[in-house]
């Protein structure tokens, strides 16, 4: 009996599994979203987190009419300061997370796992990118809620909006990296003081115009609270400054892979590849034109005209900087309102607006702009909307009623024109008793009190306030009529308060005039 033998025709299939290194690398990707959700629920990170977006949506729901045109390259800055305590949450908490085995005594187990220590630093790094998205969405958020309102004003950065972003990154790139070096809960605590401090310092060397303080990780934005000035005077090299973070970044967080036993040939390209960044993001940010950037704010603050483009409405000239040529139809608007009150030749006065700053000594400061001494000439800042219109409003009436804005306020303290002009400036506006409470110093429409305006503020003594606050009682058709009527009198320096309320029909006031007027 002879014996058969069975052949297969065909091999036995086995699935198909990946490479080893995929296998790898998705573990670690499956290791990191774990571990990003994890640091989710820590309190730490929802509570500041939460405190971030709260004060950006009240930040983002103020009132304030300025705030409808928004300069954009204050706005970019202003995003870099609040996700800093967010940053802090995430350093503490990314660092106990890497050190939690260490904690709970079970570093040891970690030794029969596939995964080396390396790859598991490499999922605690990971974890802490989608916090960086997550401010960088917060970042878009806020900058895009002003950029899109009809009123703002020149662009933004994205060096300067990649600030925030970055300090959570590095933030939490430090984390793992300490948790590395040295392992204990009380690090980070101690390593946050001085960087702040450090950083601080950096930020105020920056300002000051050195690049030097440029090689810390974190330069907040000069502080924004005084005149804006255009983008190209601002001498932030934050392109530079934003790569030379993001590759710090990276080589701070290949250090953290080579401390935990990477060795790979990748993580080593990819530490040279970093620091040679770091180099050359510091060459850049460090070398800049000064003498360029120091002449060309000097142009701007006093020879603006070179730099400025002119539009005509209305008889007028506007002259605005290029980043706020949108705002000179609003500018008309007040000049036509403010004119449409005025008698005589100043009915039809041809002006000439002109946009103003003083950077000479630096930027973002709230420099005193000295009054021209040319006739017709009004200067306008780079801030608009709320109170500057109003002051707005005082410059242009009182270039139609004492000709140019270097009138002095020994001129006008006594005689009838402070009364014409603050009737110029209110007359037509929807609330003028609360306008002409918050044009004023004081916040009060009684007694004497400084008025504001974008170079030398007007003086009124209490018998013009009193004056004024009773034209605001009279019909708007009749006192117009009557200060159109008597124009040159209320215009000239011989005429008083008394005389003028005599000519607009109101009550003479009770207050002498013999007052100084206030300073």
């Amino acid at each position: 009996m002879s014996a058969t033998t069975a052949t297969l025709a065909d091999p036995a299939r086995t699935l198909a599994e990946p490479p080893r290194e995929a296998r790898r690398a998705r573990a670690v990707l499956d290791l990191a979203r774990f571990e990003a959700r994890e640091l989710l629920y820590q309190t730490p990170m929802l509570v500041f987190f939460a405190l971030y977006a709260g004060f950006i949506v009240l930040r983002l729901m103020s009132r304030d009419g300025m705030d409808s045109y928004p300069v954009l390259n204050t706005v970019d800055r202003r995003t870099q300061m609040t996700p800093l305590l967010f940053a802090v949450a995430l350093l503490v908490c990314v660092n106990a997370a890497a050190l939690r085995s260490r904690k709970h005594g079970t570093v040891q187990q970690f030794g029969v796992l596939a995964m080396e220590p390396w790859r598991r630093a490499l999922a605690h790094l990971l974890s802490v990118v989608p916090y960086a998205a997550l401010t960088a969405v917060a970042v878009a958020v806020e900058f895009g809620w002003e950029a899109l309102k009809p009123g703002a004003i020149g662009h933004g950065s994205f060096g300067e909006l990649a600030v925030g972003p970055l300090t959570v990154l590095f933030a939490g790139v430090v984390g793992v990296l300490l948790a590395c070096l040295l392992p204990s809960s009380f690090v980070p605590l101690l390593f946050v003081i001085p960087f702040y401090a450090v950083a601080v310092l950096a930020s105020a060397v920056a300002d000051a115009g050195s690049r030097a303080g440029w090689l810390s990780p974190v330069v907040f934005g000069a502080d924004t609270g005084g005149d804006p000035v255009p983008s190209d005077l601002l001498g932030r090299p934050a392109g530079w400054h934003a790569l030379y973070v993001t590759a710090l970044c990276v080589a701070l967080a290949c250090a953290a892979l080579l401390l935990a036993g990477g060795r790979a040939r990748a993580v080593k390209a990819a530490t040279a590849l970093a620091l040679a960044v770091v180099a050359v993001g510091a060459i850049g940010q460090s070398v800049q034109d000064t003498a360029g950037l120091a002449a060309a704010r000097t142009t701007a603050s006093d020879s603006p005209q070179k730099v400025q483009s002119c539009a005509t409405h209305d008889g007028s000239r506007y002259c605005a900087f290029p980043e706020w040529s949108g705002v000179r139809s609003e500018w008309a608007g007040v000049v036509g309102r403010v004119r449409s009150l005025a008698g005589g030749d100043a009915a039809n006065a041809s002006l000439t607006v002109r946009q103003r700053i003083d950077a000479r000594s630096g930027v973002e400061a709230d420099a005193a702009l000295t009054p021209s001494t040319v006739p017709g000439r009004v200067t306008v800042g780079t801030r608009w909307g709320g109170n500057r219109v109003p002051e707005f409003a005082v410059g242009v009436a009182t270039v139609l009623v004492a000709g140019t804005e270097a009138a002095t306020e020994e001129e006008m303290c006594r005689d009838a024109r402070p009364v014409t002009i603050m009737w110029l400036v209110l007359g037509a506006d929807p609330t003028p008793s609360d306008t002409f409470r918050h044009v004023r110093l004081s916040d009060s429409t009684e007694g004497s009190g400084s008025v504001l305006a974008p170079t030398n503020g007007l003086s009124m003594t209490a018998a013009q306030t009193t004056v004024v606050r009773e034209l605001l009682a009279r019909p708007h058709a009749e006192v117009a009529a009557r200060v159109k009527a008597h124009w040159a009198e209320l215009t000239s320096t011989a005429t008083s308060p008394a005389e003028a309320a005599k000519l607009l029909g109101v009550a003479a006031p009770q207050e002498t005039e013999a007052q100084s007027c206030t300073q």
